[in-house]
């Protein structure tokens, strides 16, 4: 079972277009879901949970969508995946052996700050992949 759902990497796809959108205009779901290939129905689903955790906004009207509630230096990637996906989770169960138990809770946490960016750190990727698009030519 991955550690991260489609739910998630969905998820944060969409945040890092709104990250960069520009940041006074709505991004309407159609326009996310064609630069993201994410399908519409999914992403409205997923758009619905990240507002009700206050990671973005939905404006209303012909002129409506979505913009990021915060600026993208606020908003961790950690956050983004706690939201859809509940948590982040090694294992579904307890497991009877209390020594398991706290490696697998430590294991929890340094997956917390490996997710410890935020979205306009992923700049820092586009750049890698510049390099690497440079490079490979």
């Amino acid at each position: 079972m991955p550690l991260i759902s489609t739910k998630g990497v969905y998820g944060l796809t969409a945040m890092y277009e709104l990250s960069k959108h520009q940041k006074d205009t709505p991004m309407q779901i159609k326009e996310i879901s064609s630069n993201a290939s994410i399908p519409q129905n999914y992403l409205e689903q997923l758009l619905s949970k990240l507002r009700r955790a206050e990671l973005v906004k939905s404006i209303r009207g012909a002129k409506g969508g979505y913009i990021l509630a915060h600026k993208p230096e606020e908003i961790k990637i950690v956050d983004i995946l706690i939201a859809l996906e509940d948590d982040l989770k090694i294992i579904d169960v307890k497991a009877e052996n209390p020594i398991l138990n706290i490696f697998f809770d430590d294991s929890k946490q340094s997956m917390k700050k490996i997710f410890d960016v935020t979205l306009a750190q992923l700049e820092e990727y586009q750049e890698k992949y510049n390099e690497y698009l440079h490079y490979s030519i």
